[in-house]
């Protein structure tokens, strides 16, 4: 193509993100002006896309690390010709549009994962080229390379310095991802003003310590550069690449250029008309596009139809070739379930087994599952010796053995959050990650995110109470629970033994919109007899009557986890006193919550005030289920070091405290 219509493209990606930010009075206009240029380039001739179908699984990804840039995207979507249309963009950040503030998954065609909070979208990006490079292991046979896609992305100096970033780096260093090519818009510029008071590292530096290919600096500005350097990293196929591209954030703005005045607010009126001016724009109106950059933009559509045709004519080749990976192949993408993957499940525990963690009740789980469902990949934060979360004779993945389903995180929980997202997000996989309970701070970012983007994740988390003992306070969960309930579309589940373990892990699996927590405990615990209890399918209810003395209940005791089989010997104890009494489980709080009203009074009956409830972490939020005249059992401090057994005693998590109580609330009632 000619300089000039080059030159009139790019331009026509800044006004149009500038008019968008513009009508908004609202945005990030910066980013999109001075990473125009290597966006035009990426998507213009490298970008395998086909905006006639978003979904196609052969595309490339494109991460938008630096999500505040969102117009960037948008404009580039509706140039392209995906669905999002001028009006789209002139509904910016405006109530229920397509084009929210930052990008959304879900929201806006091609957009393929929710991106703002700095960091997440580079590592994110991270899972997606694992999950591409497991598939092609998987998958590709000689001739038929019908997995075959990279994830491009563009990073800020924000993203950088983020820790998520660095974890994610890292092990995609170590393990050889050459799938990634990142472009780090290298602008000295952040919120604050020049990075040069919070960020003078050698960047190139420490990304070639991480074992990636580096790539310049190089002029960001220069198209000629950055198509050459992605070249230079299409051609490294052993590492992640990242090009280094010096820009001019706000390029164009005669007074803002360059200074953090371009990051976060609109230019103003008269600022986009003497950018638009000083970048030579001859239209007045904004939103205007010219013909012959639009028509240039939109041979995206039928290069992508091509590109589509000609991958589907090899799949179908492949399909005659390989059925049988074929068809796995298709159950794999389609994220759907073989019939009969759950069978047998119930029948793993026995109430005449010896007691048994719900963590290594959840690996047995697991590794029955794991040879039925082939898309179950993951792994831990270092931590698979204890979360019994090793999948038996299922490989591990490495640059060595990209097939393994076990995935090492290393120590970098915020990271395997990010990197299981992006796996679910570029399909084929159904991803689980697992670390102790009181990690999940670490990882909350990429949990909220996956929740927000509706994403089948499992998050597993093990040593989930005080119950695991001499390791006192620091690593004793409190309020990590409720933390996580409090989470919109996140359901979470603490089963209370292996039966119900297994029923919690049969949720999870089949829940497809959104992520699934699961609190597994350190210490054993009895395998309650069900012949003479409540049934388990109660728990995908999120909570069930486990057994009552009768059907008019003067009491009712609520229990989870560690904690039901204590709230079972207290309601023995009273109704053995003469009183009647009724036990609940209630592993899941939001599957309860989602129940006919006719159901959880049947379960949780509004005329029965005398409630108790018992769970080993704070009390907060339990007045839910007791009522303001319950009593909810918990630990409503930082825990300690000690055995378990001094633990439950001194935190008053046994059954005699239920028992006296219970007590008190029925003597107040009579009185």
């Amino acid at each position: 193509m000619s300089d000039n219509l080059e030159e009139l493209c790019i331009n026509t990606i800044r006004t149009l993100s500038m008019d968008t930010v513009q009508k908004a009075k609202s945005g990030h206009p910066g980013t999109p002006m001075g990473a125009a240029s290597m966006a035009f380039v990426l998507w213009d001739r490298f970008l395998k896309h086909n905006p006639s179908d978003p979904s196609w699984p052969d595309r490339d990804r494109f991460v938008l690390s630096p999500g505040h840039a969102s117009a960037l995207l948008y404009s580039l979507l509706h140039l392209t010709g995906y669905d999002l249309s001028l009006d789209d963009l002139k509904q910016f950040r405006q109530w229920e549009s397509r084009t929210p503030g930052h990008p959304e998954y879900g929201a806006t065609p091609g957009v393929e994962l929710t991106t703002g909070p700095l960091g997440q979208g580079f590592a994110t990006g991270i899972g997606m080229a694992l999950a591409e490079r497991w598939q092609a292991e998987h998958y590709n046979r000689p001739g038929h390379e019908i997995v075959d896609h990279y994830v491009y992305g563009i990073a800020s100096d924000g993203d950088l310095q983020e820790g998520v970033a660095s974890e994610a780096a890292s092990l995609a260093g170590t393990l050889k991802l050459g799938k990634v090519i990142y472009l780090y818009d290298d602008n000295d510029i952040s919120i604050e003003g020049s990075t040069d008071i919070s960020f003078t590292e050698n960047v190139g530096e420490r990304f070639q310590a991480y074992g990636w290919h580096v790539v310049g600096p190089i002029d960001g500005m220069d198209t000629a550069a950055i198509e050459e350097s992605i070249k230079l990293a299409q051609a490294e196929t052993d590492r992640p690449s990242l090009i280094i591209c010096r820009t001019i954030i706000g390029f164009g703005s005669p007074s803002k250029a360059g200074t953090a005045g371009a990051h976060g607010e609109p230019l103003g009126a008269d600022e986009v008309g003497l950018a638009k001016a000083q970048l030579g724009w001859p239209y007045e109106d904004p939103f205007t596009i010219p013909p012959e950059a639009l028509a240039h933009f939109r041979k995206a559509v039928e290069r992508g139809k091509d590109e589509q045709a000609r991958w589907q004519a090899g799949v179908k080749e492949y399909r005659q070739a390989h059925p049988d990976e074929a068809a796995q192949w298709s159950e794999d993408l389609s994220g759907s379930l073989p019939e009969g993957w759950s069978d047998g499940l119930e029948g793993l525990f026995s109430p005449g087994d010896k007691p048994v963690a719900t963590r290594e009740a959840s690996g047995r789980v697991m590794n029955a599952i794991a040879p039925r469902v082939h898309g179950l990949v993951g792994g831990s934060a270092d931590l698979s010796p204890s979360t019994k979360t090793i999948l038996k004779d299922k490989g591990d993945y490495s640059f060595s053995e990209y097939s393994g389903h076990n995935l090492h995180f290393g120590v970098r929980e915020h990271a395997m959050g990010a990197i299981a997202n992006g796996m679910a997000l570029h399909g084929g996989i159904i991803p689980y990650t697992a670390t102790f309970l009181i990690f999940s701070d670490y990882m909350r970012p990429a949990i909220r995110l996956a929740a927000l983007s509706g994403l089948r994740v499992i998050f597993v988390f093990t040593h989930d109470s005080v119950g695991l003992g001499e390791d006192g306070p620091t690593h004793q969960p409190i309020e990590h629970l409720m933390a996580l309930r409090a989470m919109p579309n996140l359901v979470v589940l603490r089963p209370a033994d292996g039966t119900e373990t297994a029923e919690a892990w049969k949720i999870a699996l089949e829940r497809n919109t959104g992520p699934t927590a699961l609190a597994f405990s350190r210490q054993n615990l009895p395998i309650l007899d069900r012949s003479i209890l409540g049934g388990v399918d109660g728990v995908q209810r999120g909570g069930y009557v486990l057994w009552e003395s009768s059907e008019t209940p003067e009491v009712i005791l609520i229990g989870t986890g560690s904690e039901l089989h204590i709230a079972l010997d207290a309601g023995c104890q009273l109704a053995g006193q003469g009183v009647a009494v009724r036990v609940v489980s209630m592993p899941a709080w939001e599957l309860f919550d989602a129940q006919p009203a006719e159901y959880r009074e049947q379960v949780l009956p509004a005329s029965v005030r005398a409630r108790v409830s018992i769970e080993a972490g704070t009390s907060f939020g339990w007045e839910r289920y007791v009522g303001l005249d319950g009593v909810a059992v918990g630990v409503d401090r930082f825990g300690a070091s000690a055995p378990i057994d001094v633990l439950y005693e001194r935190f008053g998590l046994t059954a005699e405290h239920l028992v006296e109580e219970a007590k008190k609330l029925l003597v107040s009632k009579q009185g």
